[in-house]
């Protein structure tokens, strides 16, 4: 992945990493209230944004008091094919560390319908509510994502169709290794965001990060490498544990 297109900065451990992902919410958030009225963010699973939603929720941390979540809204990158009370749930991971404590109007919370019966009913519904929010290109003000060992982001998995999907915004691919469906934002959704921020962090997606950032071009197979803002920010926030590996990419963020 070229130089060019990305910027990589290397924290200490996690915690530090998610009090700057927390600091850059707030800016992101303000800043796309102060010139457009309102934002629209992009949530992902996993641990590293439960730290994050934690530390932006928390009374007693320097964030929630800056963000005024009236005209926030709140979307979702991808979803598992589950209810939203399933203990896999993305919606349910937000809800519990973020939606239910922080100042959220109803209203602005616009999470994946994952318990439809087919999942490409999830994703057209989904796609329709996106755009109707947008009325024409979905530009995100930030989009959180992470990376799996398998160089996935959001429910983009390796092998599958939706990692090339330029006209639909939500697909709804059959993950083979996984024996289920996700349902996820595409590519063509992602790339027209403000800014895209990727958290990685631990040892076990040291190699994969690697591969992303510094090998062969190749985003059928790892799938992150085909994910930059297209007149955006792509920003890469990773631990230094992740960043073991990583030769030509030695920022730092001091």
């Amino acid at each position: 992945m070229a130089d060019a297109l990305i910027r990589v900065r290397v924290f200490a451990d996690g915690a530090e990493l998610a009090h700057a992902a927390a600091e850059e919410f707030v800016h992101r958030v303000a800043e796309a209230v102060r010139l457009r009225g309102r934002a629209a963010v992009a949530l992902s699973g996993g641990s590293t944004p439960r730290r994050l939603f934690s530390l932006l929720a928390d009374p007693a941390a320097a964030f929630r008091d800056r963000i005024d979540w009236r005209a926030l809204h709140f979307f979702w990158t991808d979803e598992r094919h589950v209810p939203p009370d399933h203990p896999e749930s993305n919606f349910r991971m937000a809800r519990g560390t973020l939606l239910d404590t922080a100042p959220v109007p109803l209203q602005n919370v616009h999470r994946i319908r994952g318990e439809e019966s087919a999942a490409s009913r999830a994703a057209a519904l989904y796609e329709e509510e996106l755009r109707a929010f947008f009325a024409g290109d979905p530009r995100f003000d930030l989009v959180l994502l992470g990376l799996g060992a398998d160089a996935h982001t959001a429910s983009l998995f390796p092998g599958t169709e939706a990692v090339r999907e330029r006209t639909r915004w939500v697909a709804a691919p059959w993950v083979g290794k996984l024996e289920s469906f996700r349902i996820t934002l595409t590519p063509a959704v992602l790339e027209c965001a403000r800014a895209l921020l990727f958290l990685v962090q631990g040892a076990d997606k040291a190699e994969a990060l690697r591969a992303v950032l510094e090998g062969e071009i190749d985003p059928d197979r790892r799938p992150a490498q085909g994910i930059r803002a297209l007149d955006g920010e792509t920003l890469w926030w990773v631990d230094a544990v992740a960043a073991g590996g990583l030769e030509k990419h030695r920022a730092t963020n001091r």
